[in-house]
This record gives structure tokens, sequence and C-alpha cells, in this order.
């Protein structure tokens, strides 16, 4: 159990980006210091670099999109479960094409007899509607 009592979104994703992106932030301010274009390049695109690894993190599960989670997956090393599908109101799930109108696809509960390919009676899934 966590030891806090909100979800604070701590995930694998918002910690390598932060990391990566102070990086980035020292890097230029260095270069603005010892007024060098190339430290100041070189933090940006540390910077650029530090945003697509995040997105790419965010889309394999290791972030969180909007919204509360489930208290199971508070963790930081909790991979996020509607993250495949997309989540509903996320730019950058929009962007990488998983983008959904509604629901967080975090399935809750599936009847028996369902088949394989996840379809089942819309009243046999429960999805996590405290949103």
């Amino acid at each position: 159990m966590s030891a806090h009592q909100y979800d604070h979104g701590h995930t694998v994703a918002g910690w390598v980006g932060t990391g990566i992106g102070s990086v980035g932030a020292v890097a230029a301010g260095a270069g603005v210091c010892f007024v060098s274009g190339v430290l100041i390049a070189g933090g940006l695109a540390i910077g650029v670099l530090g945003l697509l690894v995040t997105w790419a993190l965010h889309l394999a599960g290791w972030g969180k999109g909007p919204g509360i989670r489930p208290r199971e997956e508070w963790g930081w090393r909790v991979r996020d479960s509607g993250a495949r599908a997309g989540h509903a109101g996320c730019l950058g799930c929009r962007l990488a094409g998983r983008g959904r109108k509604a629901g967080s696809g975090r399935v809750t509960e599936v009847a028996r007899g369902a088949s394989v390919r996840g379809e089942a009676e819309p009243a046999a899934v429960g999805a996590d509607s405290g949103r």
C-alpha cells in the first residue's frame, strides 16, 4: 500500500522524463553562463530527447493518463492497464492515434465465457467510471 493518500502521478515515465529534462536544463543553463551556443543547443536537444523518451514510456504503459488511477495502480513501478487502448482526453495518446472518446480501458470484471478477443456482454464488463 502506498504511503500517501492521494494519487500524485509518480510514474517511471515521470521520473525518467524529469531526470532527462533536468540534465538538459543544466546543460542549457551552462551554455548561457559560458556563452556557448553549442551547450545551449545541446541542452535543448536533451530536453527534446527527454520529451520523446517520456512519451514512449507513457505509450508503453509506464506513465498515467489524465485523472485518478485506481488505488492498486498508485505505485510508481506499476504499469498502466489502460495505456494500450489509449486514455480518454490524453494528448499524447491522441498524437499516437490511440485516443478514445469515453471510458478508461480498465476492465475490472469479466464474466466467465467471454471470448478470447475481449468481446463480452456489455453488462458483464465493469469499466472504471469513477472519474
